[in-house]
């Protein structure tokens, strides 16, 4: 067994692709094959971080670059976790399955980056699993030597799991050293052009254990390392992800498409294969040619988020009425702000994962010696989460000239962004 697995991990990987971050990434013939599929080279049309280029020029890299990224760094990561034991509780088939489930895993994104997330459509998740489930995805699966079934079961939870192996991949794909995050804050970095999302990743696998059940264990000589993931995922969803100009284009283009849906002008169906070309192609609408030409709203307030206050605006439907309740009170105070001239914006929830299990302290990592406590996780979290007004820009200098925030719909510190 454990020669079977070590040979699948290394025998016949002969195709190369020359990335840009890691340098060749070996793949066997039938892996690589799943590269030429139709669903895979629909990632090649979306970019990896959507509007992010508009403030970052070099950020045009794509999903499909990404995700060969992500296979890359789980190879190496099962490749050290068999040589450490996993190789106790791991099949040949299982372990490719898992590499197909890397370069696969975002087989179902959308778009745009996360434009779309908050739309009642299916997950990315769920709707990798289908595609992978569906031809000719599946034939070109099981022609690699993986199990489609245990593929689409590591990517999509909602699956069911039969025995530990297909849990034990999905801890491997998700969690704080996960190969997914490993490459975002690499590659993202590195074509934005800024310094925080490098990681060692040659010295974070050397500290990495199996588990059959948590998926991967830490040394405590490897808990700078997890700080150093929390802390450069906080600065790239301050600098980068989370810009305000990245927030206005998302939150531009999700008022469209929420429109479009509400009205029943699109259905569901019609953007789940989209790309980035074809998106724009499918909503015509004032807001999204904004966008691709660049005319972003500006970010005329900003507020602290606060869930007593706020929390009740993460309904699309809710923070509709609001808009529309706040242009009302701008055009009585003189702002002739038009429909679909205002948008309220509050991002997406995050999460800063520290669930790691500390062997030789035997504890897990918020309780461990770590500086990074709970507190200060929550902090990050607090200080990112931003309730932003956006505006047409024509209306710009009768808004910088109101003597305060109009009243009603936000309560606490107004700051003029």
């Amino acid at each position: 067994m454990k020669a079977c697995v070590r040979s699948v991990l290394t025998d016949g990987f002969t195709e190369a692709i020359r990335d840009t971050l890691w340098g060749h990434i070996y793949l066997t013939p039938g892996i690589a094959a799943l590269t030429r599929s139709a669903p895979f080279m629909r990632l090649f049309r979306i970019f990896q971080l959507g509007p992010v280029y508009r403030v970052y020029p070099g950020a045009t890299h794509t999903r499909a670059s990404h995700s060969v990224g992500v296979y890359h760094l789980g190879k190496r990561l099962l490749e050290n976790l068999v040589e450490r034991g996993a190789e106790e509780w791991i099949t040949p088939e299982g372990a490719i399955s898992f590499l197909c489930a890397c370069l696969l895993h975002d087989l179902g994104h959308f778009p745009y980056t996360h434009s779309l997330k908050e739309l009642s459509l299916k997950s990315h998740e769920k709707r990798t699993g289908e595609i992978i489930l569906a031809e000719p995805v599946r034939s070109l699966l099981a022609a690699a030597g993986a199990d489609p079934g245990l593929t689409a079961a590591i990517v999509d939870t909602s699956l069911p799991e039969n025995g530990r192996e297909p849990l034990f991949y999905r801890r491997l794909l998700s969690g704080a050293l996960d190969p997914d995050k490993l490459d975002y804050l690499n590659r993202d970095a590195r074509f934005c052009g800024v310094p925080y999302g490098a990681q060692d990743v040659d010295f974070i696998l050397s500290r990495l254990h199996p588990h059959p059940v948590r998926g991967v264990d830490i040394e405590s000589r490897g808990i700078p390392s997890v700080e150093s993931v929390l802390f450069s995922k906080y600065l790239m969803y301050r600098t980068v992800y989370w810009h305000r100009q990245v927030r206005s284009a998302t939150a531009m283009i999700k008022k469209a498409l929420s429109g479009f849906l509400d009205s029943g002008t699109i259905a569901p169906e019609e953007l789940y294969d989209l790309d980035d070309q074809s998106l724009f192609t499918l909503i015509k609408s004032p807001l999204a040619g904004a966008v691709r030409e660049g005319r972003l709203y500006s970010a005329w307030a900003e507020f602290p988020y606060a869930e007593e206050q706020h929390g009740r605006l993460r309904d699309l439907r809710g923070r509709s009425a609001f808009e529309k309740e706040l242009a009302g009170k701008l055009r009585k105070a003189g702002v002739p702000v038009g429909e679909g001239e205002l948008i309220i914006d509050i991002p997406e929830p995050v999460s800063f994962e520290t669930g790691l299990f500390v062997r030789d302290e035997r504890r897990y990592f918020a309780e461990s010696s770590s500086a990074f406590q709970s507190e200060t996780v929550n902090a990050f979290v607090k200080s990112l989460y931003t309730v932003r007004v956006f505006t047409a820009p024509v209306h710009d200098e009768k808004l910088q000239s109101l003597p305060e925030f109009p009243g009603g719909l936000f309560e606490g510190p107004f700051r003029p962004a």
